[in-house]
């Protein structure tokens, strides 16, 4: 066993020593992305990230610029790509709270997933406004525009009613509806916005198929009214998937280099640690077998990332075992998207044809399935990744009980 180890250990060093010269330079820190959005903002008011620029024309940021400017406050708009592995963890809160500190400059500030049309917003040393009406006039915005508006054009129409004396009043329009909110006394009033994922906006609500057994499309009547995920235009997608898998891929892959030069450097256990040793190697191996292949697709590329996740818990308890410290309780990835994050809660059962699984989910996917509502899956190449014969789909990213490791060792992966 202790032969297997050694050997283990040495692949890993080698892995180090081949893939460190090919990475990406590292990401920055999320302060430092904060502060190049904070001295892009001094320039420009509206900050537009690169992946966006072709997708928002000019016409459309001077609306934006024209409706702030009639404020008579300063307003910050940012409109950026979020997704759980970037420097903000995907959190608008996050690219908000970092953003406000790094230009230290009283205002409101607005942010917009470049893929969405949900605002959220603070406001810093800011009287002239009340969280009454900045509330109001965001819900009144989009009901206004429809749910195939771009964020720019929800922004404006926020703008717009600010303008407005009094607090705006709810939306007569028909088939309007609002996101689901978070509880009413968080600052802000931010909403609960479903996390688009990797493919900024390809993804659409499909229904659960042959997991909750609901027609595509499909919803109860519990809300009372319709929601619809906004769509961008299919070449900005492609621009913004493109920019986000690449993103993935460096981040997978600087893990693969640093988790394997830490198995390296790990001095071999005895016991519980000896076991938790050889789980981590085993998931570091099967990683880098699929990232070694020819251009993994989207599927098999989160597959990676999941294993190196895993891995990586198994590093931390190898490395607490060994110190006789208590083993965390680290949650595992949701099952239906393991790029919205950490699972939250208890494992969620879902009834499938008289059977029962239990899943890890995260919070937005498990209020889908509580809205009667489909959550946003992660995609494959027809509707949900689950509808495919992979490795992926039977274990729903390993979350059921089968060890993907070794799974992936026996050339599992697809079938």
């Amino acid at each position: 066993m202790k032969a297997r180890i050694l050997f283990a250990c040495l692949v890993a060093a080698l892995t180090t020593m081949v893939a460190a010269p090919a990475q990406a330079a590292p990401a920055g820190t999320p302060a430092e992305r904060a502060h190049e959005i904070a001295t892009a903002l001094l320039k420009d008011p509206l900050y537009v990230d690169p992946a966006y620029k072709t997708a928002l024309p000019e016409n459309l940021r001077a609306e934006v610029k024209k409706k702030a400017a009639a404020l008579g406050y300063p307003t910050y708009t940012i409109i950026l790509p979020l997704t759980p592995s970037d420097e903000f963890e995907g959190k608008e809160d996050n690219v908000l709270t970092l953003v406000m500190d790094a230009l230290r400059k009283p205002g409101l500030y607005v942010v917009v997933d470049g893929g969405n049309r949900f605002p959220w917003y603070e406001t810093k040393d800011l009287p002239q406004v009340s969280d009454e009406k900045l509330n109001a006039s965001r819900q009144r915005a989009l009901d206004d525009t429809g749910y195939d508006a771009g964020p720019t054009e929800v922004v404006a129409r926020m703008y717009e009613l600010l303008a407005q004396p009094g607090i705006p009043k709810t939306s007569t329009r028909p088939n309007s509806g609002s996101p689901t909110r978070r509880d009413s006394s968080e600052s802000g009033g931010h909403g609960t916005v479903i996390t688009l994922g990797i493919v900024g906006g390809l993804l659409v609500l499909v229904a659960l198929g042959l997991v909750i057994g609901r027609a595509r499309g499909s919803r109860s009547g519990a809300a009372p009214r319709r929601e619809k995920t906004f769509r961008i235009p299919p070449h900005v997608a492609a621009t913004v998937a493109a920019e986000r898998r690449r993103k993935l891929t460096r981040d997978t892959t600087a893990e693969l280099t640093t988790l394997g030069s830490q198995l390296a450097a790990l001095p071999t256990t005895e016991g519980a640690g000896l076991a938790h040793q050889q789980a981590a190697l085993d998931d570091h191996a099967a990683a880098s077998k699929i990232l070694d292949g020819t251009s993994p697709d989207l599927v098999d590329l989160v597959g990676a990332m999941v294993l190196l996740d895993k891995g990586r818990r198994e590093y931390d308890a190898a490395v607490a075992t060994a110190a006789g410290r208590r083993v965390a309780d680290v949650p595992e990835l949701c099952a239906f998207n393991p790029l919205h994050g950490r699972s939250t809660g208890r494992p969620t059962k879902v009834d499938s044809n008289g059977t029962t699984l239990t899943l890890p989910l995260c919070n937005e996917c498990r209020q889908a399935l509580r809205r009667g509502s489909a959550p946003q899956s992660l995609p494959g190449k027809d509707g949900p990744y689950w509808y495919e014969d992979s490795l992926w789909a039977r274990t729903f990213f390993g979350t059921t009980g089968d060890d993907l490791a070794t799974a992936v060792s026996r050339g599992e992966l697809h079938r």
